[in-house]
């Protein structure tokens, strides 16, 4: 898959594909009938924005993303995509009107033959572009255009929204239904405090930063090394919180895989939440700690080989 983080000075190779266009944060089933429905003789491609538009204009709201750039960017890979067009959303992008972005971005800068994006989007400054817009400014730049129908399942719409709210209340389940595959946080394998280790449990920590936090507590998890002489699939526990055995901390996430020996350092972990196991717990001593450590283990360990 091709990266590009501008729409000026493509190559011809890199023009002329066909796109779906949105933020595609959490890439759920909604998404991906949007990114279907680009599918077809021409390159497939993906327009989306970096940081997120949200992020922007409220760069102090709580973080809210399902995903960061690298874990769009390694599912959009798994789903086909030849072309990411992942454009910098800043003073110049946010100030172009509809009409200028239609023309300036994606006819003249990406040349795209067809662009598909969902029934709310809205695009150009002040949100006032709509999709029917982009619909008759094609026609007029010379690119396709079709609006794809918002997906339901059941009587529920399915949105971005609705997931963040199945994993604050701890059912990565529903999360994952909506999703069309696990929820997962990618990131470097960070250096902790190393207490895991001392407690025989050694864990690979990675950073939250900007992301939607999960309900803080225990996960059975399923875990892709993907750099390193060790990438491969494994299966874990993870601890996902503030570890209030030790005083104030940052949120973080903590993965102790099953049946592996090595240095994570420095490697990039791809760790997919499958069930809670049970909240964050404060114990009387290490001891007590160190046992719940052990079965919460033994209950992942069930959970994942059932799968």
């Amino acid at each position: 898959m091709q990266h590009h983080h501008h729409w000026t000075g493509l190559s011809e190779a890199a023009r002329g594909a066909s796109v779906a266009m949105g933020n595609f944060d959490g890439l759920h089933l909604g998404h991906r009938s949007v990114i279907d429905l680009a599918r077809g003789a021409a390159p497939l491609g993906i327009v989306t924005f970096e940081p997120h538009p949200r992020e922007y204009f409220a760069p102090d709201a709580p973080p809210f993303r399902l995903m960061n750039a690298e874990a769009r960017a390694n599912r959009l890979a798994k789903l086909g995509v030849e072309q990411l067009y992942q454009l910098p959303f800043d003073a110049t992008l946010a100030s172009l009107t509809p009409e200028e972005f239609a023309r300036d971005v994606l006819a003249d800068g990406l040349g795209v033959s067809h662009v598909v994006v969902g029934a709310d989007f809205c695009f150009g400054k002040g949100r006032k572009g709509r999709a029917a817009d982009l619909a008759a400014l094609g026609q007029t730049l010379g690119f396709r255009t079709t609006i794809a129908p918002l997906i339901r399942q059941g009587e529920r719409e399915i949105s971005s929204t609705a997931i963040r709210a199945a994993l604050s209340e701890g059912r990565p389940r529903d999360a994952a239904a909506m999703l069309g595959h696990w929820h997962r946080i990618e990131g470097e394998v960070l250096h902790g405090e190393k207490r895991g280790r001392e407690l025989g449990y050694p864990t690979a920590n990675m950073s939250l930063a900007g992301l939607h936090l999960p309900r803080f507590g225990v996960y059975a998890v399923l875990v892709d090394i993907l750099t390193g002489p060790q990438a491969g699939s494994y299966h874990g526990a993870a601890s996902l919180g503030v570890r209030p055995m030790f005083g104030v901390n940052t949120p973080n996430l903590e993965t102790f895989l099953f049946d592996f020996k090595g240095d994570l350092y420095g490697q990039h972990l791809s760790v997919a939440l499958v069930e809670f196991l049970r909240p964050e717990l404060k114990f009387d001593g290490l001891p007590g700690l160190v046992t719940q450590m052990a079965a919460d283990c033994d209950q992942a360990r069930a959970i994942l080989t059932a799968l």
